[in-house]
């Protein structure tokens, strides 16, 4: 195990600043993901780390100790590629214990260390095979295996599982928490999935444009983003967005929704910061699918308001049922229960959890 420290990283190439002063610092036994949409500066984060891309300013620290210009090799850190990696010629015990013979580690215990492995990722009875005639999955065990040998203080895993079919995914995700879980090893993962940065990370760095928005643990990601940013990259579907203006009410400030030929007015009660919920501002209201639900029911406690939209599409998932409609001049989804009863093209009442609502200011992007 091993702690991290990563302190204000910036990368450029020429005029192009691809990473931005990134500071991040991990605890020995921490699983770090890094999520973003491509081109965010993710994976250059990640060859810093290893060693393979150059540093234009800042320092990495294992232990304390400045690795900046320390060999890979010499790193204490091993990676899993997404492409696996893996040598056609050879088998997976060949390909399991090269990097210790490089290391000029005895053959007795390169076959303890191999063997060691194998029995924890059940992989031994494919010792004697090579790469062609493994499957996805298998592959992907004999790349962490490769990795495993070594006994490093760091692995890195840049999007292990993005060669995978969905069921497989889920399979080796559920994998690789129990062997983090099991070895307790410092981990940095690089993902755009931001389920499996919500069920693998014990702390997320969500990532745009080669700068952090929002470092913290998953939880705490998704109940309180930072900005629209996090609020809309993470959850499945992802968070509706309401342009919505706020206004003096009888007993507080309102929220008036815009876009609608109808007035609607949420009251805001004390939601916000104190200052920040003036009179005429324009914000953007935040609500998750699950807080917007179907219903039939009359007004509610006073954080349950009750809307009415015109329902456009229904999504039948199984367990719930999706449906969006028009609330405020744009489309919101709800989530319905399969026995909800739901009339397409027609008005259908919802009732929105205000106790769960988000605001964010509409210029800064900033939650309020």
């Amino acid at each position: 195990m091993a702690t991290l420290d990563i302190k204000n990283i910036r990368k450029r190439y020429g005029e192009l600043d691809v990473l931005k002063g990134i500071d991040l610092s991990l605890t020995d036994g921490e699983f770090l993901v890094l999520l973003g949409p491509s081109g965010c500066g993710k994976s250059t984060l990640l060859n810093m780390i290893a060693g393979l891309d150059m540093i234009t300013d800042g320092e990495i620290r294992v232990d304390g100790r400045v690795i900046n210009t320390v060999h890979p090799k010499d790193r204490n850190i091993a990676m899993v590629f997404q492409s696996y990696a893996l040598y056609p010629n050879m088998t997976v015990a060949q390909n399991m214990a090269f990097s210790l013979k490089l290391r000029g580690v005895s053959v007795a215990e390169r076959q303890e260390a191999v063997a060691q492995v194998a029995d924890l990722l059940q992989i031994g009875h494919l010792l004697d095979r090579k790469p062609a005639r493994l499957s996805g999955g298998q592959r992907q065990r004999v790349a962490m295996g490769r990795a495993l040998v070594r006994n490093p203080s760091i692995f890195l895993f840049d999007e292990p599982l993005s060669n995978l079919d969905a069921k497989l995914r889920i399979e080796m995700r559920t994998e690789i928490k129990k062997l983090h879980e099991r070895l307790g090893t410092t981990v940095v993962y690089v993902t755009h999935d931001q389920i499996e940065a919500m069920t693998l990370a014990t702390r997320i760095a969500v990532m745009k444009d080669g700068a952090v928005q929002q470092f913290a643990d998953p939880q705490t990601i998704y109940e309180q983003p930072e900005n629209l940013f996090v609020a809309d990259f993470i959850g499945s579907p992802p968070m509706n967005f309401i342009p919505a203006l706020v206004v003096s009410g009888s007993s507080g400030p309102e929220l008036l929704l815009q876009g609608d030929e109808r007035q609607i007015r949420l009251p805001l009660n004390h939601h916000g910061r104190p200052g920040q919920l003036v009179d005429r501002k324009s914000v953007v209201l935040g609500i998750r699918p699950e807080h917007v639900t179907k219903t039939e029911e009359g007004p509610g406690p006073a954080d349950r308001m009750i809307v009415e939209g015109r329902v456009d599409v229904i999504e039948p998932t199984g367990a719930e049922t999706l449906v969006v409609f028009r609330l405020g001049g744009v489309d919101v989804t709800a989530k319905a229960r399969p026995k909800d009863v739901v009339h397409k093209g027609a008005l259908n009442k919802f009732a929105i959890d205000m106790s769960a609502i988000h605001l964010f200011d509409k210029e800064t992007g900033r939650r309020l």
